[in-house]
């Protein structure tokens, strides 16, 4: 199992901030991901990397129970889902999201103290100003009032993470947070996640781009369907470990197919 580990953060008094074992995952006979053993004790930036298809975006999907595990359980800090879950910010991407649904901004970033309120109180003035901060901690506080889909995208982007950070989560999951961004808010976007290391969290951020992770990552898992590798950023970018990323075998799809298919039938 691979395991990523640092002196302390928000998983070191109760088990690892997150642990993935043996996690599996398909859609029907085709399988996403296959015996994903991972095991992250760190606060920090953490990547998700690996090629299109590879099942980044999966493997934060089925740690936060939006896809059904074929085999295999995730933990964070020692626990289930379920018992930890308002611990857990996670910023979707924004493909998934309807922008025309009639919300302002402001509507938006409440949505990340509900969790918190229960199911029968309404945001107050504690959770707006709350809110109100969160937004003016990605640079969108004089855009509160206006609705979601009349923003830029990056702008959009920036919403979600204020929502997360409504949250006040210990561990933050986002999706593809930089695709079609622009400059701008990328800078915000990291600058945000720089100020959740430097509090002692934990952001796992699924990401493409190769030309930054080695310069935004403290550690990164490179992702091809199976673990190839995770570790310290400057250890798992390496030659070899992307040559095994972004070249592996095309038949590996059906092999596993009949793996699960088989596993399926056995009582």
């Amino acid at each position: 199992m691979e395991r990523v580990t640092r002196t302390s953060g928000p998983g070191s008094d109760s088990g690892p901030a997150l642990e993935f074992h043996d996690v599996t995952v398909a859609y029907g006979r085709r399988p996403v991901l296959w015996n994903i053993d991972l095991v992250i004790e760190a606060p920090g930036l953490f990547g998700i990397i690996g090629p299109n298809g590879a099942g980044k975006s999966t493997l934060l999907k089925a740690a936060l129970g939006l896809v059904p595990l074929a085999g295999g359980s995730v933990r964070f800090f020692g626990r289930p889902l379920d018992e930890v879950r308002r611990r857990i910010g996670y910023v979707p991407q924004r493909e998934t999201v309807d922008w025309d649904f009639p919300v302002s901004v402001m509507d938006v970033v409440l949505m990340g103290t509900y969790a918190r309120l229960g199911w029968f109180r309404r945001p107050g003035s504690g959770e707006r100003a709350l809110a109100n901060a969160c937004l003016d901690r990605v640079g969108l506080a004089d855009v509160a009032d206006r609705q979601i889909g009349r923003l830029s995208g990056g702008q959009q982007q920036r919403v979600f993470l204020a929502r997360a950070l409504a949250q006040q989560a210990d561990l933050y999951f986002l999706d593809e947070p930089l695709a079609g961004v622009d400059a701008r808010s990328q800078e915000q976007i990291f600058r945000v996640l720089a100020e959740l290391r430097a509090a002692g969290k934990l952001v796992v951020v699924v990401h493409h781009d190769l030309r930054t992770a080695a310069e935004w990552f403290d550690a990164v898992a490179l992702v091809d369907m199976r673990l190839v590798a995770a570790g310290p950023t400057a250890a798992v970018l390496t030659p070899e470990n992307l040559r095994r990323t972004y070249a592996g075998p095309l038949d590996v799809l059906d092999e596993l197919g009949r793996a699960i298919e088989q596993g399926r039938r056995t009582p």
